[in-house]
């Protein structure tokens, strides 16, 4: 069975990913992209559905891990009755190919290792044909099945019940090297790598990237990794920033509510762009934008709330019937229907990201103007639109008040782009828009009596999402109707002091009720409260959260505060950029309050 999720580390190449768990079996990994179907996936079900294990035989007495400085090197560190060992976890980077190397190396005494890989392609429905093939003066084990072949190199391996198996010594001072390499099953297997090389190539790498970092003032360890976190769901050759390295991973235990999160959101993209951007890494702007530029081009109408990394356009919804499920969660999907949906606010978030690069100096190109000329055309002429809003309600579609808000302030940015940049644009029929699209909102959005906005036109309950009303500029956070609407949102939706999204059990979403506080709302919560002067409230709440992390500084989506454990997929994209933005809200409040 699949450890707690957050028993999980995450290794990477900027192409895909693997999940790592403190026993040292890699229980999900898909090469040679994050959406490819699965080589590994005891995540999703049990070792029968694909794992590789690298760890001591026997009891162990201590287990602790970390990562190489700011790396995705994870280093694992055992100690046995008989000695002391640590294992070094990797996907090298830049090497335009899908490794996995994994170094021993014993540390004191001796310690004897065990290694049982299973290779189950497809996810676990295609079982590989095994076979040893000489190279050098030894053998590498080479597996094929359809499309897809990996070549394992190191200690000799034997076939034992649909499985291989080895087990070697390792004494102090001594390194074992291990590899696993993807290739195309019609091509020869690659050349082996020199383990010892890739690691420290890899481990400079991604220092030399974080070097460039805008540190945090506070907080600075989990911003660190939070921003690590979301270049290592950046897609390096395409650019599409996805929303998690899994699928399915479920928001409620044993429930339904199991989604595919390896593709790209306009959403959570743009607001990864806008953190990125606040610490320093304008160089990863352009590729961003040149990913939306193709995603989206041709006619706006065709916008997509989603795209694949490449910008594939239909990621059509299917269940995997071959994996039964984190801890039996059920169906494990592939894809996600949520591409078909329209939701208002990707096109707020979009020109706020854009508005964001314009103000740090990023020049427009000959194309990015007309995009978002274009996508204003579309707001234009369908702002009043109902939609499925941000949480992608499979139930009917509504009139959020969140989407209207952010459909303000796509108009917004458009308006303002013409003033301060002196771009060409319609500005006094946006303008008019503008205003008219705020007066509604006003009038239908906002109950009196609640005093507070609320989830959607005529309804008397709220929305986390609402928190965003002030950090997109709608209004202040101080303002009467912000802060009657966060009174509102504590009242409803606070569980064990934790924010839900919203009440699932009102049959909105079109789902079994049932989930957990989820992560992003919360940190939404603590960078209200301190944009609003409450930054004691702000930090009280911002230390509870960043001590979900796990030992290694990832966050997945949810959090179960019953059972104390993380929920959903992970690591989360949207999580860790939530994080990085609660910090950046309280260092600018203390910051003030320092200076008044």
């Amino acid at each position: 069975m699949a450890l707690r999720i957050e028993d999980y580390a995450m290794i990477g190449d900027c192409h895909t990913a693997a999940m790592v768990g403190r026993d040292g079996s890699i229980d999900w990994l898909c090469l040679p992209r994050f959406d490819s179907a699965s080589t590994f996936g005891a995540l999703l079900g049990n070792e029968d559905h694909g794992r590789w294990l690298l760890a001591p035989k026997g009891e162990v007495l201590e287990t602790s891990r970390s990562y190489l400085e700011d790396s995705f090197v994870l280093v694992t560190r055992w100690r046995t009755r008989t000695g002391e060992v640590e294992v070094t976890d990797l996907m090298p980077h830049g090497d335009r190919r899908a490794d996995v190397l994994r170094q021993v190396r014993g540390i004191r005494g001796h310690v004897t290792m065990i290694e049982d890989l299973r290779i189950r392609f497809n996810y676990a429905d295609a079982m590989p044909w095994v076979r040893q093939v000489p190279e050098g003066d030894g053998t590498m084990l080479v597996a094929v099945a359809g499309p897809d072949a990996v070549v394992l190199r190191g200690p000799h391996m034997t076939p034992k019940d649909r499985a291989h198996v080895a087990e070697f010594r390792v004494e102090e001072g001594e390194t074992v090297d291990l590899t696993l390499t993807w290739y195309p099953a019609h091509r020869e297997p690659p050349k082996p790598l020199s383990v010892t090389r890739r690691i420290a190539e890899t481990r400079k790498w991604w220092v030399d990237w974080a070097s460039s970092c805008t540190a945090s003032p506070i907080y600075h360890d989990q911003v660190h990794r939070s921003l690590l976190v979301l270049r290592a769901l950046t897609h390096e050759d395409t650019g599409g920033i996805v929303a998690a390295a899994t699928t399915s991973l479920p928001e409620q235990f044993g429930g339904e509510r199991n989604w595919d999160y390896r593709y790209v959101w306009l959403r959570d993209a743009s607001l990864t762009l806008g953190v990125l951007l606040r610490h320093g890494f304008e160089q990863e702007v352009d590729a961003w934008r040149n990913w939306l530029l193709r995603a989206v081009a041709g006619d706006p109408a065709d916008t997509q709330i989603m795209y694949g990394l490449s910008g594939e356009r239909r990621l059509n919804e299917w269940e995997v019937e071959t994996l039964p499920g984190y801890h039996g969660a059920s169906p494990v999907r592939v894809g996600n229907d949520a591409w078909r949906q329209y939701q208002g606010d990707v096109f707020g978030e979009v020109m706020l990201a854009l508005q964001a690069a314009r103000r740090r100096g990023v020049p427009e190109t000959e194309f990015s103007w007309p995009l978002q000329r274009a996508l204003m055309t579309f707001v234009t002429d369908n702002w009043n639109r109902p939609d499925n809003g941000i949480w992608e309600i499979r139930g009917e579609k509504r009139h959020f008040t969140h989407s209207r808000a952010m459909l303000w302030a796509a108009v917004d940015c458009a308006v303002k782009a013409v003033e301060e940049f002196e771009l060409d644009g319609p500005v006094t029929e946006w303008r008019r828009l503008r205003t008219q699209i705020r007066d509604e909102i006003e009038s239908q959005g906002f109950n009196e009596k609640l005093n507070s906005y609320t989830q959607y036109y005529g309804c008397d309950v709220v929305d986390a999402s609402l928190l965003q009303l002030s950090q997109i500029g709608y209004l202040e956070a101080d303002d009467p109707r912000m802060l009657g609407t966060v009174a509102a949102i504590e009242q409803q939706l606070l569980e064990n002091g934790l924010l839900l999204r919203y009440r699932s059990e009102s049959g909105v979403d079109g789902l079994p009720a049932g989930e957990h506080p989820f992560l992003a709302c919360s940190f939404w919560l603590v960078e209200q409260y301190a944009a609003s002067g409450r930054v004691e409230d702000a930090r009280t709440l911002m230390d509870r959260l960043v001590g979900f992390c796990n030992d290694v500084g990832l966050l997945s989506e949810e959090y179960d505060v019953h059972a104390g454990r993380q929920a959903g997929n992970m690591p989360q994209a949207f999580s860790h950029l939530a994080l990085v933005r609660a910090a950046d809200a309280i260092a600018a409040a203390v910051e003030a309050l320092a200076a008044a």
